[in-house]
């Protein structure tokens, strides 16, 4: 069986609560930076994410480190930023797997 990042992160939480994917989803600021990001046009990095929130950055960085190893974020250096955007894949998978629970 191929090995997506949508297949990853859906089996990552199946059955297993403490999974680093269900463990990523089950803080609020986590849940705010995923809305964020889903809004932006493009990949934000950690200042511009920071400026929405009342935290400091070492804190919002710990946070996107828990959703990039989740595999729910991508990042992508740039001089001396880091940009994150969404892995649409990994959340396209979690969405199937959710949709389970819906019927």
């Amino acid at each position: 069986m191929l090995h997506t990042a949508s297949s990853a992160a859906a089996s990552g939480i199946r059955g297993n609560p403490s999974s680093p994917t269900a463990q990523a989803l089950g803080h609020p600021v986590r849940l705010q930076i995923l809305h964020l990001l889903a809004q932006a046009d493009d990949a934000l990095c950690v200042g511009d994410i920071a400026a929405c929130f009342d935290l400091k950055q070492p804190t919002i960085s710990h946070h996107l480190r828990w959703l990039k190893e989740a595999g729910l974020l991508t990042a992508e250096v740039r001089g001396t930023y880091t940009y994150y955007r969404l892995q649409s894949e990994a959340l396209n998978g979690l969405l199937v797997w959710l949709q389970q629970f819906a019927a």
